[in-house]
C-alpha cells in the first residue's frame, strides 16, 4: 500500500507539473487570420529553445544598447552594440570569437566605431553602419580593417541634410545599399568607393487637391516645417540571394496602413515592406487575404488595451523556399508570408517572464531553420526552434516550388489534419489540384476556404470545357430567348393597343401587361394609368410583391463567386421592409407635400403609380441573380450595369409618375420630390421618437407592476 501511494502522489505530481512544462514551452499563441479577418489558432511553428546572453556568449560585460543582428553565410552570429560601440563575432553555436570596435585605418591613424547601427556580412566582408561617424567601415572576415566608405557626395542630396547609415545590404555585384536615418528621398546606392549612383524606392506621397490649392497661401517656414509631403523614411533593409531587397519602414501613418489593410488594398502605398527590384520598382507579391503589414485586428486576441494602432514594422529577415518574417515592435510579434504573400503564421508576445516573451524586439534573422530574436530591454539573443509543424510547413512549399504537385497535396492535407482552420493550406491545395487540371476539386477548396478570386478561375475552365463542348448550342439558346423576348413584348404591345379601346374595368392580365407599356412610354402610360384607369390598386399591389420576391431571390439566389458568405437572417420578411418601407414612406410624404402645394394625385393614384414606377427592378433584377451563377469574377461588371440601369430607371420613372399624376411642372415637380425626401426623413424619426416613447412607457408600466406584486 505504501508503494502504491507514492507511486499515485508521484503520477498527481507529474500531472501538475506537466501543464506548467507545455506552457513554457510556448508562452503565446500562434496563430493565421481567415479571409474575413477572423484569428484562427494554429499549432506552433516556432517554440523558444535557448536564450543567449553575455554569459552564454562567453563575454567580460552586459551589451546593454543591442542594435542588430545578422547571421552571415558560414553560420556566424554578428552584433552590433552601441553601449561598447562594436560588432561581437560569434560562431554558429553562439560563442564569442571577437569583438570590431577599434581599428587602424588606411593612413596609419588609431579610430573606432561611434554608435554602430546596422552590419551586413557577405562571402568577403563584414559592413558596419558607423552612424556618428557617418560612414561604413568594412572589414574582412577575419576582422581586420579593409577600407572606409564615405559619405556620398551629389546635388541629389538636399541641402543639409546629414547622412546616417543606419542599415545597409550588399548585392553580387557590390553595390551597397543603405538606409539613412535622416533621408527620405529612398535607399542611397553607392559602390564600395562611396561613389554615389542614386535613390531607388522612395515612398509614394499622396496630396489632395485642396491641400495642393492651400500651400499657394503658405510661408516658406510653414512649407518647411511640413512633414506629409515629405516621403517616408526607411528604418531596415536586407536582400535576398536573387538580389531583390526588402526594406521596412515604420513612418507610415497608421491609420492609414490600417485602412489600407481592412480595405485590402494589393498596392504598396501605405505598406510597411516593400520588396524592390534593382531600378527600385516594388515586385512583392501581395495575394493573400489580406496585405502584408503584420497584425490585421488592432485588438487581437491576447493583446493587451494600451496597445493600438497598426503594427510598427522595423525589421525583416529571409527565411527558407521563399518565406520571410517582419517583427512588429509594439506587440513584439512576428508574422511569416510565403513568396506570394500569404501568411503561414504569427506569433510573440511580450507579456509575461516565461522563455520565449520578448519584452522590445529589435531585430530578426534566420540562422538555418532556428530564428533569431534580439530582445533590447532583456540583452539577450531568443533562439527559436522550428516545430515538426514548422517543417510540414517548410516542407509543402518546397515541393510546390520544385513543382512536386502530387507531394505538396500530400504535404498540405498533412498540415489540414494538424490544423484544419488554416485556410492558406486549402488555398495551397486548390492551386495545385488546378495546375493538375483537376477544376472540380480545386473549387471545392477555394471554397472551404472562401476564395472567390481562385474558385473564379477554376470555374472559368470548367466552363470553357463546357462551351467548347456544346459549342452548337449557345447560339441557339440565344436566338430562342431573344424570339421570346421579342414575341412576349409584342404580345403585351397588342393587348395594350386593344384594351386601349376598352371600355369597363380591365382585367387583372390587362392592368398587368400595361406595366410594359408605361415603362416604355411614361408620360402617355402614367396619363392613362390616372385617367384611363388602365391600372388599379390590385395590379400596383402585384408588382409590389413581385419585385419583393424578387429582391427575397437576388438575397438567396446569387452564385457563390459574388455572395460566398450569404445571410442566414435574410427572410421574407426582410425583403418586404427593404421594399415595402422606402415605398410607404414616399406615397406618405409626397402626399401630405401635394395637398398643400395643389397637387392632384390622391393616396391611391400615388401608391398605384409608384408601385409601377417598381417594374424594372424585377425585370432586371432577377436576370442578373440568374446571370451571377454563371459569370466569373471579372465579369461582375455586367450584374452591376444591371442593377444600376435598374435603379435608375426606376429613378427616372418615379420623376415622371409624380409630375404627371400631380400635373406640376419640372421645376415644381424637382422641389416636391426633395422636398418628399425631407419629408421621409422626418417621417423615420418621428417612428423612431414614438417607438423610444412606447418602449419607455411599457418599461415604466412593467416596472410598476412588479414593484406591486414584490410588495404585495
Amino acid at each position: 500500500m505504501k508503494k502504491i501511494t507514492r507511486v499515485l502522489f508521484l503520477i498527481i505530481a507529474v500531472l501538475m507539473i506537466l501543464p506548467n512544462v507545455i506552457g513554457a514551452a510556448t508562452p503565446y499563441a500562434t496563430y493565421t487570420y481567415s479571409s474575413t479577418g477572423e484569428v484562427l489558432t494554429s499549432p506552433a511553428a516556432y517554440v523558444p529553445d535557448t536564450i543567449v546572453d553575455y554569459k552564454y556568449i562567453g563575454l567580460e560585460q552586459d551589451f546593454k544598447d543591442p542594435r542588430d543582428l545578422f547571421v552571415g553565410p558560414d553560420g556566424r552570429v554578428y552584433l552590433v552594440d552601441a553601449s561598447t560601440a562594436s560588432v561581437i563575432i560569434m560562431d554558429r553555436y553562439m560563442k564569442y570569437i571577437k569583438s570590431i570596435s577599434a581599428f587602424t585605418n588606411e593612413h596609419g591613424v588609431s579610430d573606432k566605431l561611434a554608435n554602430p547601427s546596422g552590419v551586413f556580412v557577405n562571402e568577403e566582408n563584414i559592413y558596419v553602419c558607423d552612424s556618428d561617424n557617418n560612414r561604413i567601415v568594412m572589414f574582412d572576415l577575419d576582422g581586420n580593417y579593409v577600407k572606409i566608405v564615405p559619405k556620398p557626395e551629389s546635388n541629389l542630396f538636399e541641402e543639409g541634410s546629414i547622412y546616417k547609415p543606419v542599415a545597409c545590404a550588399v548585392d553580387e555585384y557590390g553595390r551597397i545599399f543603405v538606409v539613412s536615418s535622416t533621408t527620405y528621398q529612398g535607399i542611397i546606392v553607392l559602390n564600395e568607393n562611396g561613389d554615389f549612383y542614386g535613390f531607388i524606392g522612395a515612398q509614394k506621397v499622396t496630396v489632395d487637391a485642396f491641400d495642393i490649392f492651400w500651400r499657394r497661401f503658405k510661408t516658406e517656414e510653414q512649407l518647411e516645417q511640413e512633414q506629409e509631403y515629405v516621403s517616408t523614411e526607411f528604418n531596415n533593409i536586407i536582400i535576398d540571394e536573387d538580389n531583390f531587397i526588402y526594406v521596412t519602414t515604420s513612418s507610415i501613418d497608421a491609420e492609414q496602413q490600417q485602412s489600407a489593410i481592412a480595405s485590402k488594398d494589393k498596392s504598396s502605398d501605405y505598406a510597411p515592406v516593400k520588396k524592390l527590384n534593382a531600378s527600385g520598382s516594388d515586385v512583392m507579391k501581395r495575394n493573400g487575404f489580406f496585405p502584408p503589414s503584420g497584425e490585421v485586428r488592432i485588438a487581437a486576441e491576447g493583446e493587451t488595451a494600451n496597445i493600438t494602432g497598426a503594427s510598427k514594422v522595423i525589421d525583416a529577415a529571409i527565411g527558407p523556399e521563399g518565406t520571410w518574417s517582419i517583427i512588429d515592435e509594439k506587440r513584439s510579434k512576428i508574422f511569416t508570408y510565403d513568396e506570394n504573400g500569404n501568411l503561414l503564421f504569427a506569433f510573440g508576445d511580450s507579456q509575461g517572464n516565461q522563455t520565449g516573451n520578448i519584452k522590445n524586439i529589435e531585430a530578426i534573422v534566420y540562422q538555418g531553420s532556428n530564428i533569431l530574436i534580439l530582445d533590447k530591454t532583456n540583452h539577450n539573443i531568443v533562439v527559436f526552434r522550428r516545430t515538426e509543424y514548422g517543417d510540414l510547413l517548410i516542407t509543402a512549399l518546397q515541393h510546390d516550388n520544385e513543382r512536386k504537385y502530387d507531394m505538396t497535396i500530400d504535404d498540405w492535407r498533412e498540415i489540414l489534419k494538424r490544423n484544419n482552420n488554416f485556410d492558406a493550406a486549402y488555398v495551397q491545395i486548390g492551386k495545385a489540384l488546378y495546375r493538375q487540371g483537376e477544376y472540380d476539386e480545386a473549387m471545392d477548396y477555394y471554397k472551404a476556404a472562401f476564395n472567390t478570386a481562385d474558385y473564379s478561375v477554376a470555374y472559368k475552365e470548367i466552363r470553357k470545357e463546357w462551351a467548347n463542348k456544346w459549342f452548337w448550342a449557345i447560339p441557339i439558346v440565344i436566338v430562342v430567348a431573344c424570339i421570346f423576348i421579342a414575341k412576349f413584348f409584342g404580345y403585351a404591345a397588342k393587348v395594350n393597343k386593344r384594351t386601349a379601346l376598352k371600355v369597363g374595368r380591365k382585367s387583372l392580365k390587362e392592368e398587368l401587361l400595361y406595366a410594359f407599356h408605361v415603362i416604355f412610354h411614361p408620360f402617355d402610360g402614367f396619363w392613362d394609368l390616372k385617367h384611363e384607369h388602365r391600372g388599379s390598386f390590385r395590379s400596383g399591389f402585384m408588382i409590389l410583391i413581385v419585385t419583393v420576391i424578387a429582391y427575397f431571390y437576388q438575397a438567396i439566389g446569387k452564385g457563390y463567386i459574388f455572395d460566398p458568405r450569404p445571410s442566414s437572417v435574410f427572410s421574407i420578411m426582410t425583403a418586404i421592409s427593404a421594399v415595402v418601407a422606402p415605398l410607404l414612406l414616399w406615397v406618405v410624404a409626397n402626399w401630405c407635400l401635394t395637398t398643400l402645394f395643389e397637387g392632384e394625385g390622391s393616396m391611391g393614384d400615388i401608391f398605384t403609380a409608384c408601385c409601377y414606377c417598381l417594374t424594372p427592378l424585377p425585370l432586371l433584377i432577377i436576370p442578373a441573380t440568374i446571370a451571377s451563377n454563371f459569370l466569373a469574377e471579372n465579369e461582375g461588371g455586367i450584374i452591376t450595369m444591371l442593377s444600376t440601369v435598374a435603379y435608375i430607371w426606376m429613378g427616372i420613372l418615379l420623376f415622371i409618375a409624380m409630375m404627371v399624376t400631380h400635373d406640376y411642372s419640372v421645376v415644381k415637380n424637382v422641389l416636391t420630390c426633395i422636398s418628399t425626401i425631407v419629408g421621409m426623413a422626418f417621417l423615420m424619426f418621428l417612428g423612431i421618437l414614438f417607438s423610444s416613447l412606447m418602449a419607455k412607457m411599457v418599461s415604466f408600466v412593467t416596472n410598476i407592476i412588479n414593484e406591486i406584486s414584490y410588495r404585495m
